[in-house]
């Protein structure tokens, strides 16, 4: 199967899904949460074939999000731990789970959930401003061209239509 590239698009989100957009890799990272190193554990947990979990795995591994290290040497076998990058996925994780358990859990409630080791509390992901600690929301944020938008494409009439002047551009309010 031939990937189509994103990682051209302008968007952080489409660059995210072209690594992350299958059924499995977000679920493979969510086992790694949850403690799970080896193939065989990961393959258990998720009843997922091997050369699909083969190639997932790989993937991660590129990407540096998780780091392939052995830890036999004979037969030679290898685990899988989170890298920073891959750690620093666990928001993005957590803030699916609060969605599923607001608008696709059943009357049971939630199947997991986070508690805060650092106050004891059960958690759940919240968006908040990094500046005011308010939360962030479809209607309290609006989108702007950042540094890295790509130039042929802020020429466009309809991109500053939804977007404004780029970074920079002197004809920012």
């Amino acid at each position: 199967m031939k990937r189509t590239s994103l990682a051209h698009w302008p968007c952080s989100i489409a660059r995210t899904m072209d690594l992350l957009g299958d059924w499995w890799t977000p679920l493979v990272l969510r086992e790694a949460f949850y403690g799970i190193k080896r193939f065989d554990d990961f393959q258990r947990s998720l009843g997922l074939a091997r050369n699909t979990l083969t190639a997932r795995l790989q993937r991660l591994v590129e990407e540096g999000m998780l780091e392939r290290v052995p830890y036999q040497r004979r037969p030679e076998r290898f685990e899988y731990q989170l890298t920073d990058k891959g750690r620093e996925f666990f928001p993005v994780l957590a803030a699916m789970m609060a969605w599923g358990d607001r608008w696709l859990t059943g009357t049971a409630g939630a199947p997991v959930t986070l508690r805060h080791t650092e106050c004891g509390h059960e958690t759940r992901a919240a968006v908040v401003c990094e500046h005011c600690r308010e939360p962030l929301t479809a209607d309290s944020v609006h989108s702007e061209m950042g540094p890295g938008f790509p130039a042929k494409l802020a020429e466009r009439a309809d991109v500053r239509e939804r977007f404004g002047p780029a970074a920079g551009d002197s004809r920012r309010p």
